[in-house]
């Protein structure tokens, strides 16, 4: 399926790299536009993709069009491609956090069909993980289309369209927290005297191992914890300062301020 990009941010530019990767499309069913020109470019001469002048030849070249644009922009471009979406009727992608599948069926028109899809910034290393939904004019094979899109840039889940909030923060602004907690745990052990480079090799690989502890082992997370944790230990230690110090009440904390934010979107 030929498939557009309006906007080439940084989610854009990973889900086209994991695409590309995996193989799921070919350069020649791709095509991107941005108003930033020298994005559209370096992705076109990056991945050998089509780049368009504007955003109607992007929509007259793709049978999906991805909307991966602001949600404060989003309005503007419905308006800019209604006419050729109700005459071509191709299927939308959106990738654009808090709008509802409504929003897009009130701001053209008319019905459409529809996927929402929320990736996260690991699609780069085909390894996010992505929820997506479809309206009710979407076909089971427009369904289809979203889980071997989604799946070739890591794993794909179908959600209902009312746990999006939360997963758009524990799946798609998470990451960055992990990020941040990998660089905590390097510079802690820079301090204690491991070369940087090491100390993130170690913290970045000891995250991806505990996480795929997690997922392979079926045990609960509290209970991988007590294993690790001997009595009279170093890890209890440190664990028993993480929570004096108010570890899991800030990582409630982010996820609340997130998920505010995203219903005032």
């Amino acid at each position: 399926m030929k498939t557009g990009f309006i906007g080439a941010g940084n989610m854009a530019s990973a889900i086209i790299e994991g695409l590309c990767s995996s193989a799921c499309l070919a350069p020649q069913e791709l095509a991107v536009f941005d108003v930033d020109t020298k994005k559209a470019a370096a992705l076109g001469d990056r991945y050998g993709i089509a780049v368009c002048d504007d955003v109607l030849s992007l929509a007259a070249f793709a049978d999906c069009i991805v909307l991966a644009v602001k949600p404060n922009v989003l309005q503007s471009v419905l308006q800019e491609i209604r006419d050729l979406v109700r005459e071509k009727q191709p299927l939308l992608l959106t990738i654009a956090a808090g709008k509802p599948l409504l929003f897009y069926a009130d701001t053209l028109g008319f019905p459409v069909r529809m996927i929402r899809v929320m990736p996260n910034i690991n699609a780069s290393v085909l390894a996010a993980v992505s929820a997506y939904c479809g309206s009710d004019t979407a076909t089971k094979e427009d369904l289809a289309f979203a889980d071997r899109f989604c799946a070739s840039f890591g794993t794909a889940i179908a959600l209902p369209e009312k746990l999006f909030p939360i997963f758009g923060v524990i799946g798609g602004s998470a990451p960055a927290y992990a990020y941040l907690f990998i660089d905590a745990l390097a510079r802690a052990a820079v301090q204690q005297g491991m070369p940087r480079a090491q100390a993130q090799q170690v913290a970045a690989q000891m995250v991806l191992g505990s996480a795929k502890m997690v997922l392979e082992s079926g045990v609960h997370p509290q209970e991988l914890i007590d294993r690790v944790c001997s009595p009279g230990g170093t890890t209890i230690e440190g664990l028993l300062a993480l929570q004096k110090d108010g570890f899991e009440s800030a990582v409630a904390d982010a996820v609340r301020a997130a998920a505010d934010k995203d219903s005032r979107l």
